[in-house]
């Protein structure tokens, strides 16, 4: 018998500014929710043209990018350049050290560029892998329909419905669904046993749980479920005037500690200083940091 997920917890992102001019609401990685292994942070960030997060490093992460509205343009010191638009992801595993910029576009009628930013840790074995990014194209992920078309996902990672996404886009094994329910429609979603997972509300409300246990969340809510159980249930009541949105997404827990400075995330205070220190002297897999700069961020230099 399968046994539903019950919530531990559902709480608001509350929108911050960070970059140059973003604005983001911080769900993963605040006071409500720190170190919710795999996650180490999410983003729901709004970019309007000029704003933007310029030339920055990474190291011992991977940063999985969802495009929800418009573009944005990511360049490296490796040489690697491309853009995300609505509906494409990107997966940067920054491994040893990468130095990036990731840019919004200019929107001919100036709307935002709006999207999710989930930081994932890696097992501390693979800490020092080579960076490598791969891009998921809206056209290539799986999409299925259920409860009578009330119900529809789209698999960016994982499984539903019987359908199966397209694999091995992160090292740490993880979940991502993007689910949207019309009023009166409702499903039941497995997830691998033990990993931790929660929803985060794109659009619209929705009650999660079962019985009792039912929690109502609202847009820009985080629910955060119990590891116990394998499934987990959400529903739109038939009388609800809108459908909701959410991503739902789950990982594989972790057992190592987490030591995180800025974009260095490490599994000691002595990795950690020797990031910083890579990264100022240019060497241990920051050697091509040395005088790069990103064409995409110089429209950031007044």
């Amino acid at each position: 018998m399968s046994a539903p997920r019950a919530i531990r917890k559902v709480f608001l992102a509350i929108e911050q500014a960070e970059g140059a001019g973003a604005r983001v609401r911080r769900s993963i990685g605040t006071p409500q929710l720190r170190n919710f292994s795999p996650f180490l942070m999410l983003d729901h960030f709004s970019i309007k043209p000029g704003a933007g997060f310029p030339d920055h490093p990474h190291r011992g992460q991977e940063t999985i990018t969802y495009l929800l509205s418009g573009g944005v343009d990511h360049e490296d010191f490796a040489g690697n350049a491309g853009t995300i638009e609505a509906g494409d992801l990107q997966f940067m595993t920054a491994g040893k050290g990468i130095m990036h910029a990731e840019m919004p576009r200019q929107n001919p009628d100036g709307s935002a560029n709006v999207g999710l930013q989930l930081w994932v840790d890696l097992p501390t074995e693979l800490k020092k892998c080579e960076p490598r990014y791969r891009d998921l194209r809206a056209k290539e992920i799986p999409q299925v329909d259920v409860d009578g078309d009330k119900v529809h996902v789209k698999i960016i990672s994982g499984n539903a419905a019987g359908v199966d996404s397209v694999k091995d886009l992160a090292y740490t094994p993880v979940w991502i669904l993007d689910i949207e329910i019309k009023p009166g429609g409702k499903i039941a979603q497995p997830l691998p046993k033990g990993w931790n997972a929660f929803a985060y509300m794109l659009e619209g409300a929705a009650e999660f749980g079962v019985g009792e246990g039912q929690t109502h969340a609202d847009q820009y809510n985080n629910v955060v479920f119990d590891r116990e159980g394998d499934v987990v249930h959400a529903t739109v009541p038939g009388i609800a005037k809108n459908g909701a949105r959410f991503v739902l997404i789950a990982g594989q827990v972790l057992d190592q500690p987490v030591v995180q400075y800025g974009p260095f995330v490490l599994s000691s205070k002595e990795e950690v200083y020797q990031a910083l220190m890579d990264y100022q002297t240019h060497s241990n897999g920051f050697e091509r940091a040395d005088g790069w700069k990103s064409e995409i961020g110089k429209s950031m230099v007044h």
